[in-house]
C-alpha cells in the first residue's frame, strides 16, 4: 500500500509513519509533505498514491486547498487537532477523521475501514458486469502461460501449476507444484497484474500465492497469519494484520 503523509509537524509525521509501519510493514510511505505548496508540487509530478493521510491546518494554509486544485481520486484520512473541519473533510474524499493525539488503535480501525471500502468498490464493479462477459474478459486479460529460459531452453509454464511467486536476491521466481524454481524477467508488480486474482493473492512484498497450493493457515503474532504451502516455501509466508481479513475472505470465495 503506497501512501503519502501531509503534515507540517515533523514529530507528528514521524509518529504517524512509525505507527503505520508497526501496523503493517508492507505500507510504503512515498513522501512526507509539510505544506500546501509542496503537496501540490509532489502530486502534480508523481503517480497518485493509494491512500493519503493529511493534517488540515498547515503552515501556508488549509490542506483543503490541495484537494480543491487537484482532482484527488483516492481516499483521504484526515488527522487533525480540530473537530470543526469534519464536514468539509468529508467533501474532500475523506473516509475517516482522526483527532490528535494520534492513537494506534484508531489508526488501525481507519486502515481496516479503507480495506473494506476498497473491497466494496471492487465487489460492486464485479457484480455490475454480466457474468458471461466477465469470464470472457478474464480469459482475455489474465496470463495463462509464461515462457521461461531454463538451461538454454525455452519452457512454457502453466500458471495454474505455479504454487507461488517469490522475490529473492533481486530476482523473481516461479515455484511450481513439482518443487522447481524458474527465474522470470518480470517484477512482482507486473506479475500481480498479469495473474488471475481469483487464483492468486499478493500476501506481502515477497510472495504471491496460488490458493490451490495452500495447505493451512495459522494465527501468528500480533494478529498476523502464517501460511503453509504444500510444496514448502523458501521463507516463512506472513500475511500482515491489515491484509489478514481480506486474505481469509479471498480464501472463502
Amino acid at each position: 500500500m503506497k501512501v503519502i503523509i501531509i503534515e507540517d509537524e515533523i514529530r507528528t509525521a514521524n509518529e504517524l509513519r512509525g505507527m503505520l509501519l508497526g501496523i503493517d510493514n508492507e505500507i510504503q510511505v512515498e513522501a512526507v509533505l509539510r505544506s500546501v505548496a509542496s503537496a501540490l508540487e509532489w502530486l502534480q509530478a508523481n503517480p497518485m498514491p493509494e491512500l493519503i493521510f493529511s493534517d488540515i491546518e498547515l503552515g501556508d494554509g488549509l490542506s483543503f486547498e490541495i484537494f480543491r486544485k487537484i482532482a484527488i481520486e483516492v481516499p483521504v484520512i484526515f488527522c487533525t487537532a480540530f473537530d470543526e473541519y469534519a464536514i468539509r473533510a468529508f467533501e474532500s474524499n475523506s473516509i475517516d477523521y482522526i483527532l490528535k493525539p494520534l492513537d494506534e488503535a484508531m489508526l488501525q480501525k481507519s486502515l481496516e475501514k479503507y480495506i473494506r471500502f476498497k473491497d466494496h468498490l471492487i465487489a460492486s464493479a464485479q457484480h455490475a458486469q454480466n457474468l458471461d462477459r466477465a469470464i470472457t474478459q478474464i480469459d482475455a486479460v489474465y496470463q495463462q502461460t509464461l515462457l521461461v529460459n531454463y538451461r538454454e531452453k525455452i519452457i512454457p509454464i502453466k500458471l495454474s501449476d505455479v504454487a507461488l511467486v517469490y522475490a529473492a536476491n533481486g530476482a523473481v521466481y516461479l515455484h511450481t507444484g513439482n518443487d522447481k524454481n524458474f527465474a522470470v524477467q518480470y517484477t512482482m508488480e507486473q506479475l500481480e497484474l498479469m495473474l488471475e486474482p481469483r487464483r492468486f493473492f499478493r500476501a506481502n512484498r515477497q510472495f504471491i500465492l496460488n490458493r490451490d497450493f495452500i495447505e493451512d493457515i495459522e494465527y501468528y503474532f500480533n494478529r498476523k497469519l502464517l501460511v503453509s504451502i504444500k510444496t514448502g516455501s523458501p521463507e516463512k509466508i506472513i500475511v500482515s494484520k491489515v491484509k489478514s481479513q481480506p486474505f481469509l475472505k479471498w480464501m472463502e470465495t
